[in-house]
C-alpha cells in the first residue's frame, strides 16, 4: 500500500511541476524576448550556485 501511495504522490507532483512549467513559459513569451532571455539567466545562475554550494569549498 505504501508503494502505490508514493506513486500516486510522485504522479500527482510531477504534473503539478510540469502544467504550471507550461503557464509561467507561456506568460514570458506574452512578456518579450529580453524577459525570456533574463529569466534564462536568472535559472541558469540559480541552479550554478546550488551546484557550487553542494559540492562544498575547493581547496
Amino acid at each position: 500500500m505504501n508503494a502505490s501511495r508514493f506513486t500516486l504522490f510522485l504522479f500527482l507532483s510531477v504534473m503539478a511541476t510540469a502544467l504550471t512549467g507550461c503557464e509561467v513559459i507561456g506568460d514570458i513569451f506574452k512578456a518579450g524576448a529580453y524577459t525570456g532571455i533574463i529569466a534564462v539567466f536568472i535559472v541558469v545562475a540559480l541552479l550554478f550556485f546550488i551546484v557550487s554550494k553542494m559540492r562544498g569549498p575547493r581547496p
